[in-house]
């Protein structure tokens, strides 16, 4: 029990976190990267709800989902209606896509998302019960160009963050004509070895035997080394989809390995699957992943609607560029005004605003402590400029510049500090 007079502590909830300053520079910088590239490809940013109806999630993720039956934070409000957290953002974007009918529109629609998810899982490293995603869907085209596109512009992104050792794994998994051959032959193959599984696969295979191919266990994994793989059982149509999306990539230098255990378990997944891992990361080594969803919109309840998209872990993406070493530059100011007297204080606000006002990121000294512990704040903040201010200086409507890199002091008009700040900033990024 606290003693008297004294709070009991209130801390986070257990699988959840708090981003600070210092690491929030780089979810930023990440965030920055992804809105360049992703607009550059046309996305337009789309925000969902962050709950939904219960429903939405079990239809479009499925009934029989470690996700659905263990994972979702699911809650009656007030009014009885079953609700959601989101786990994921997908089945949002595409409930929104039918509801606004968006089918309607000419074309095809090409979104991204950014923002917390939510699971219950158990805690550990990189797995948080409220994490955050980047999410990318192209809705509307069944075009294999398309998805070379998409892989071009997570592969771009990726690049752009520094992440060199990377590979990308491809796969397809055919369409309704041809998988369902390929499901039999699978199961088939399963039950002969069935003895060989884990509970949890024994417990499935029937309804959802591509899961199986997914399991980590190593007994199961060392069984599917030998299953059928989905690229013998391809239909023609299928075949010349992925015919068509190795050409493409071929065409703009992006390698892939073909991964025949790389499956979605559920059906409305068609065709083109795909995940990147980094190099030197051991068994933890995906990056992202997604495919092609040609049969989810019509799962909820729209038409049929060909889809494909991705997601990407904040977290998980963070641990990647620290692992191999990528610092993000963190934001200094450029300008510290530090004034040396009770009337320079009024002075440096005026110039500090009308430093911001001009793009210059610019702090101050909030009262008129000594010029060494306003220096030595400067210093702490990363200043590039100094600008000193006092009695003295106001009288000659003049102030005094520090470099704080080079150490060298000048004396510049109090009107023309600005245009000169700006002038030496814009030097310092040519």
């Amino acid at each position: 029990m606290p003693g008297k007079g004294t709070l009991m502590e209130i801390r986070a909830i257990r699988g959840v976190k708090d981003i600070l300053p210092g690491e929030v520079e780089k979810w930023q910088f990440v965030e920055r990267t992804a809105r360049e590239v992703f607009e550059r490809y046309g996305y337009a940013e789309i925000k969902v709800p962050i709950f939904e109806h219960t429903s939405l999630f079990s239809r479009s993720i499925g009934e029989t989902t470690d996700i659905v039956e263990k994972e979702m934070y699911s809650f009656e409000d007030q009014g009885g209606e079953k609700l959601t957290l989101r786990p994921e953002a997908t089945a949002g974007i595409c409930r929104a896509y039918v509801e606004h009918k968006l089918h309607q529109q000419p074309g095809f629609v090409k979104f991204y998302c950014i923002g917390p998810m939510f699971r219950y899982e158990r805690p550990q490293a990189g797995r948080f019960r409220q994490f955050y995603q980047i999410d990318v869907e192209a809705i509307g085209e069944a075009s294999p160009v398309v998805d070379a596109e998409v892989l071009a512009m997570l592969m771009t992104f990726l690049q752009r963050l520094g992440l060199q050792q990377l590979e990308l794994h491809l796969n397809s998994l055919g369409d309704a004509v041809c998988r369902p051959r390929y499901r039999d032959e699978l199961k088939s193959y399963i039950r002969r070895h069935l003895d060989q599984l884990c509970a949890e696969c024994q417990s499935r295979f029937e309804r959802n035997p591509l899961r199986v191919l997914d399991c980590k266990k190593e007994g199961c994994r060392a069984v599917m080394r030998d299953a059928p793989q989905t690229m013998a059982f391809l239909c023609d149509p299928c075949r010349q989809h992925f015919e068509t999306l190795a050409g493409l990539l071929a065409g703009v230098g992006i390698s892939y390995v073909l991964d025949p255990k790389l499956v979605r378990g559920l059906d409305y997944y068609t065709r083109t699957t795909f995940e990147v891992v980094a190099a030197g990361l051991g068994a933890q080594n995906s990056v992202t992943g997604g495919g092609r969803y040609d049969g989810l919109i019509e799962a909820i309840g729209g038409p049929p609607t060909p889809g494909i998209g991705f997601a990407i872990g904040f977290e998980r993406l963070v641990t990647v560029l620290e692992h191999y070493g990528l610092t993000i530059p963190e934001p200094r100011p450029q300008v510290f005004v530090a004034p040396l007297s009770s009337a320079a204080l009024h002075e440096a606000f005026i110039l500090v605003e009308r430093l911001r006002g001009v793009g210059l990121r610019a702090e101050m000294g909030y009262d008129e402590k000594s010029l060494r512990s306003q220096l030595r704040r400067a210093n702490k903040l990363g200043a590039a400029f100094t600008v000193m201010l006092g009695e003295r200086e106001l009288a000659a409507g003049k102030v005094a510049l520090k470099d704080m890199q080079g150490g060298e002091q000048e004396e510049i008009s109090l009107a023309e500090v600005i245009s000169y700040l700006q002038g030496r900033a814009q030097a310092a990024q040519a």
